[in-house]
């Protein structure tokens, strides 16, 4: 058994962090091409997995001097059968890559875990469409089922707990978490938002938590928001409610711009790492159980250490 499935620290109130926006960090710092935003099969070359580690590495090191657990998340938020098909990537290697993603993160776990720090393994599941633009939508139950393979998978190697990110619909979410409770392993779920602080459904953060917990009992662990400026996720939190103390973690974007803006985006847009880091003072006194703090497009370990030293600190 993983050594943390069956009790996430994170969900305890643990402040851990985790890590930035992988595919911007290796698309324009590093220079590798990542057709569909997809890292998973960065796993099937030798440089690819270097610079993987390369980049895990970097998080690992500010782990250690931060002194805060970290959550590993696999690099396989593309690495489902709809985005398979797009990248001619062979299907029946799907459950090779998930296995292989939890092997590295094995690696920077052990590391940690010998200087006593925490350190979590998410198998990461993306949205089976685009994570900005709700299509093709699914319901509860196709959800479930689309989902449950991948899941499957996490459920016989170290992962500690699924990680799904960047949903942008309700139904997709129930469905995940249906999924994982029916193979026993933790879920969490985090939504994206629009500038004005609701998915791009038009859900409020508010009634996506209630209406998701209602249909599976509550089973997910905590809820995230990634993939938004932190100025868009405050803009979801003007409601109070028993569904603020669900979320648990935030991975925002750098830059302000909205989904549609970055998606025309050709250059980096790194925002302003000090107000970004700032903003996070105030996410965490608009969240009692904010715990898990890293980034998501265009950040890197800059943004995610000012924002974990606003969190500690606003604690």
């Amino acid at each position: 058994m993983p050594p943390h499935r069956t009790a996430l620290p994170q969900a305890s109130g643990r402040p851990l962090l985790t890590d930035g926006g992988i595919e911007t960090t290796l698309i324009y710092q590093h220079g590798i091409d990542l057709p569909c935003f997809a890292a998973f099969p960065l796993l099937d070359t030798a440089s690819g997995l270097a610079a993987l580690r390369q980049y895990f590495s970097s998080y690992a090191a500010l782990a250690q001097r931060l002194g805060l657990g970290l959550v590993l998340e696999s690099p396989t938020w593309r690495a489902n059968p709809e985005w398979v098909a797009k990248l001619g990537y062979p299907a029946g290697g799907l459950a090779s890559v998930h296995r292989r993603a939890i092997a590295l993160m094995e690696e920077f776990r052990d590391g940690l875990d010998q200087r006593g720090l925490p350190a979590v393994i998410a198998g990461n599941l993306g949205p089976r469409g685009d994570g900005y633009t709700p299509s093709a939508l699914m319901t509860a139950a196709e959800a479930a089922t689309y989902h449950r393979p991948q899941i499957e998978v996490f459920a016989q190697t170290e992962t500690d707990f699924i990680s799904a990110l960047t949903l942008n619909y309700t139904a997709e979410a129930m469905g995940i978490a249906v999924a994982a409770r029916e193979v026993a392993m933790p879920v969490v779920l985090s939504f994206t938002v629009e500038e004005d602080g609701r998915l791009p459904t038009g859900d409020s953060l508010a009634r996506a938590i209630e209406e998701t917990d209602a249909a599976t009992d509550g089973y997910p662990a905590y809820y995230m928001v990634n993939c938004a400026h932190p100025t868009h996720i405050l803009a979801g939190l003007q409601s109070d409610g028993p569904w603020r103390r669900r979320i648990g973690g935030v991975r925002a974007n750098a830059s302000p711009k909205s989904h549609a803006e970055l998606n025309e985006c050709t250059a980096l847009d790194e925002g302003n790492p000090a107000d970004f880091g700032a903003l996070h003072a105030e996410l965490r006194r608009q969240l009692p159980a904010l715990s898990v703090i890293g980034g998501c497009c265009g950040t890197d370990e800059r943004h995610v250490e000012l924002a974990c030293r606003a969190v500690t600190h606003a604690r």
